[in-house]
């Protein structure tokens, strides 16, 4: 009877991947190791390890900081139950000298069967494809404002000159640097950079409008001050399903736009983790606090008071991010326009 009892005891996953391998480990409701295994990264390995157990396994834990998505769709895709750990909430392997890729699965899995794994969120994989775009196209905005600080400091070298080099053809440039044929053959190349850039946002821009046509919570988040299409939909699309978030404050840390620090009786006692959370829809609330401060009077008295009082711009530029951060939960929760009242 205690053999059969033994048998059928669910079993749980803990599975530690990285870029090329993956560690897997199985254990009991008494947290007994039931099989453990290194395997390379191939879903049809992997799920032939585990078939032999699907019947008992109630759940799998995977933890991966970037390279997940094909292990969670390929096991999810074939009836596992797959949770997504989240490492910034993982207190790892307390008391263990010596932690290892083992220990990390075991620990994964026992967590897993207390019920007290610190889960991420798995996005919809429908709707993955569209936010990496938005993702790319924001990486290639960022490659392209370097070139161009890149090109003005080039010119500086050379002539002493401040040059604002958006908008500015190669014909201007070369005026500009005559007489410095290496200086202007390096800008020539910075600026055909630029150009294929260019219209690589342009392509990709016009993909992600064809793909999210135009929807009530675009239109809604974009009743903010300074939040445009670009910043609407990031918003969006990084956010996810808002109803994950419980309070506005929650979203608000999620979005990075809130103080991390540690303190005990008063005293700071140490910082948190700042980079917990999602770093897109940071780098989105601080764009659409700089823009808010340009679009909206009150927005930008506000903002100035708060850098008065602070002594620093950064400072006011965060304090604002965090509200218009709440407001964006309201907007998106609530399905209403953005209300002025709500942040001042």
């Amino acid at each position: 009877m205690d053999l059969q009892m033994n048998i059928m005891q669910p079993l749980y996953g803990g599975l530690d991947l990285h870029g090329n391998n993956v560690f897997c480990s199985l254990v009991d409701t008494a947290r007994k190791i039931v099989a453990e295994i290194r395997l390379p990264n191939d879903i049809a390995r992997i799920r032939e390890w585990l078939n032999p157990y699907k019947a008992r396994l109630s759940s799998l834990a995977v933890e991966s900081t970037y390279n997940w998505y094909w292990l969670v769709d390929g096991l999810s895709e074939e009836g596992f139950d797959v949770r997504l750990a989240n490492p910034a909430k993982m207190e790892e392997n307390i008391g263990l000298k010596d932690a290892n890729d083992k220990t990390d699965a075991r620990f994964l899995a026992r967590q897993l069967s207390f019920g007290i794994l610190p889960e991420g969120y798995i996005y919809p994989k429908e709707a993955r494809g569209v936010r990496d775009k938005m993702r790319q196209r924001l990486r290639m905005v960022q490659c392209r404002t370097a070139e161009l600080l890149s090109l003005e400091g080039l010119v500086a070298r050379h002539t002493g000159r401040h040059l604002n080099a958006k908008g500015l053809g190669g014909d201007e440039v070369s005026a500009v640097l005559e007489g410095h044929p290496e200086a202007a053959n390096m800008a020539a190349r910075t600026l055909r950079h630029v150009e294929f850039l260019d219209a690589e946002i342009k392509a990709l821009g016009k993909e992600i409008l064809e793909e999210l046509p135009g929807r009530q919570d675009y239109e809604l988040l974009m009743t903010m001050p300074g939040v445009g299409f670009v910043l609407a939909r990031t918003i969006l699309l990084e956010t996810g399903d808002i109803g994950r978030f419980q309070k506005a404050g929650n979203y608000a840390s999620y979005c990075r736009a809130v103080k991390s620090s540690h303190t005990s009786n008063g005293k700071k006692k140490g910082d948190g983790n700042p980079r917990n959370g999602n770093r897109y829809l940071a780098w989105a609330f601080v764009e659409a606090a700089n823009f808010a401060r340009r679009a909206s009077p009150e927005i930008n008295a506000w903002a100035q008071r708060k850098e008065a009082r602070s002594g620093k711009h950064v400072i006011a530029v965060k304090a604002l991010a965090n509200k218009l951060a709440k407001a964006a939960y309201f907007i998106m929760k609530n399905k209403e326009p953005f209300d002025l009242k709500r942040i001042l």
